[in-house]
């Protein structure tokens, strides 16, 4: 197949089909180069060579009742990790202070939770408040805080939260194999009622975890039908201790393609190359820049990063630039 000529096609409004998406994640090492090529086409057409910095504070660590699989942070995890209570105001809006002075177009409060208390709630939205009147209203504010409750979105996003994080993992034949203790509805229903309270939808996944290419082609046009904003794409990053501890690392290549295969079926997306990037892409991490838009910096919620000074020394040395958040 000549990916060009898909990317052309996807360019005039036509999306792969489904065995085109298989065909993307079945290409061989030799056509690497030029899928990417022709994932950059769309995403250069899209948005450009701005790389968005996306910095992630965990607010509320190593407290989670839910079973997810490949979390250090549930509490059926044995690993070791650091377990707090809900952050304070004053420290979230500090950590974005951070944020904002590292570059970050996006901050993110994250927590290990089934779905936020009254109390949570109440500290992520003055915090929102706060952040934007103090900071930048252009900082985008982005939420993690579980599975919502009537009425609760709308709350986030009265208070400035402009997206709101909640993964669908993977497909929905693979997610009893990765949770049990939720659906798969009860993530979509999040994601809807978050776009519904009109704030954006971020949601992905995780890659790596013994899926098969039609789960992931399935997760890819899952969310091309709820029409997410933006696509966190993680690789996992087996953390002893949890039930997926000792999956096989996902190979570069594999990865690669992923990226790209979510970039021709999802063109308008903000597609993150997220948790695993650096000890699964390794020496290709620049690659991913091709199809992916964003990175997070400064680590992943219980792992560390390379650090913001690496990250934006390799965006640059790539031909791409940090995307700068505009004054108000």
């Amino acid at each position: 197949m000549s990916w060009l000529v898909l990317a052309d096609r996807v360019l005039e409004g036509s999306p792969p089909s489904p065995q085109e998406a298989l065909d993307i994640l079945r290409s061989t090492d030799d056509e690497l180069l030029s899928l990417l090529q022709a994932a950059y086409n769309i995403r250069r057409h899209h948005h450009g060579r701005d790389v968005r910095i996306h910095v992630l504070q965990n607010a509320k660590s190593g407290l989670c009742p839910e079973d997810c699989s490949f979390c250090s942070q549930s509490l059926s995890a044995g690993t070791g990790v650091d377990r707090y209570a809900m952050q304070s105001v004053d420290e979230l809006v500090e950590s974005a202070r951070k944020a904002y002075a590292m570059g970050a177009s996006t901050y993110c409060m994250v927590t290990s939770t089934r779905g936020p208390g009254a109390g949570e709630l109440k500290t992520v939205c003055e915090a929102a408040r706060r952040i934007k009147s103090e900071l930048s209203v252009n900082l985008k504010i982005c939420a993690s805080l579980g599975m919502l409750k009537p009425g609760q979105a709308e709350e986030l996003a009265a208070a400035g939260v402009d997206r709101f994080n909640h993964n669908l993992e993977t497909s929905r034949r693979f997610f009893p194999e990765v949770v049990t203790t939720h659906d798969y509805e009860d993530r979509i229903s999040t994601v809807r009622a978050a776009k519904k309270a009109g704030m954006e939808a971020c949601c992905g996944g995780i890659m790596g975890m013994g899926e098969g290419h039609e789960d992931r082609v399935a997760m890819a046009f899952e969310l091309r039908e709820l029409e997410v904003e933006s696509i966190p794409l993680n690789f996992l990053d087996a953390r002893p201790g949890t039930g997926m501890g000792d999956r096989e690392q996902m190979a570069p290549s594999e990865a690669l393609r992923s990226l790209a295969m979510f970039r021709f079926v999802n063109p308008l997306a903000d597609i993150r190359v997220a948790g695993g990037r650096e000890v699964v892409l390794k020496k290709m991490q620049a690659l991913a820049l091709y199809p992916a838009t964003s990175i997070f910096a400064q680590g992943y919620l219980t792992t560390d990063g390379q650090g913001v000074d690496q990250d934006v020394s390799m965006i640059e040395q790539a031909g791409f630039r940090v995307s700068e958040i505009l004054p108000a």
